[in-house]
């Protein structure tokens, strides 16, 4: 009898193991399709309906559906901040999966800034378009300015990833300055996020390859900057990056 359930319980642990290897295996291309899927979808919906809340509301389920058949379990911890807004929200950057579980599980609409030469693509620039997101150039950040101030408060609040590209070695990355001179020139509160786990999961250089588990995502209080100037920048800069240092991981 306890030779059957042993042999029951090994049939079992290779079987799970095996399905594990597979999604792994599978992950890329259930990624890429899943992105692209829903980028087109995405833009058919906003364009038949011209409904953006709608388009929204699609896109944020498909980020949340693509985490789950990813295995990828994302937390988060301390939405209550994000309540009113917009905001300027702030996060370290450690893999693509960041970018995936802010989309998905933080409220409203979850914008990103995007560098403007992503706009020079047609297709990637309706993508883009459809979902409010915000061009940056670092020679001109009145052009981010401008689209921010265009849309108002009912395009949602803009995630920046201050570090400008994902971690190499898990370290924090020194802050470049253009989030916080966007925050005091919009007049918007910055909030620091903290995501952990996801370079643990997608590291850079794994070409897509996800490995099920755990994702937080850490909110912190919102910052305001009413009364700051450019000159506060800096300090302003420096205030964000000890918040995130606090909970910061490096994986």
């Amino acid at each position: 009898m306890a030779e059957s359930r042993d042999a029951t319980l090994a049939a079992t642990g290779i079987g799970y193991a095996e399905a594990r290897g597979l999604r792994v295996a599978l992950s890329p291309y259930l990624f890429r399709s899943m992105m692209v899927g829903m980028a087109a979808v995405a833009v058919g919906l906003d364009r038949v309906t011209r409904k953006r809340d709608l388009t929204w509301r699609f896109a944020k389920a498909r980020a949340r559906n693509l985490a789950h058949l990813l295995g990828v379990q994302v937390s988060v911890r301390g939405a209550e901040h994000l309540t009113g807004g917009p905001f300027v929200l702030t996060s370290n950057h450690q893999s693509h999966l960041d970018i995936l579980a802010l989309l998905g599980f933080l409220p409203g609409r979850t914008r990103f800034a995007a560098k403007r030469e992503m706009w020079r693509h047609p297709v990637v620039g309706s993508v883009l378009d459809t979902l409010d997101m915000v061009p940056i150039d670092r020679d001109n950040p009145e052009i981010a300015i401008a689209a921010l101030q265009r849309a108002g408060g009912t395009a949602g609040s803009l995630v920046v990833f201050p570090e400008g590209t994902r971690s190499r070695d898990g370290r924090l990355r020194d802050f470049k300055k253009g989030a916080f001179v966007l925050a005091i020139r919009a007049g918007l509160p910055v909030v620091p996020i903290v995501c952990r786990g996801t370079r643990r999961l997608m590291p850079r250089g794994s070409r897509l390859t996800v490995v099920p588990g755990p994702v937080e995502i850490i909110v912190e209080e919102p910052i305001a900057t009413t009364g700051l100037g450019y000159d506060d920048r800096d300090a302003l800069a420096g205030r964000v990056r000890s918040v995130i240092e606090r909970h910061h991981t490096g994986w």
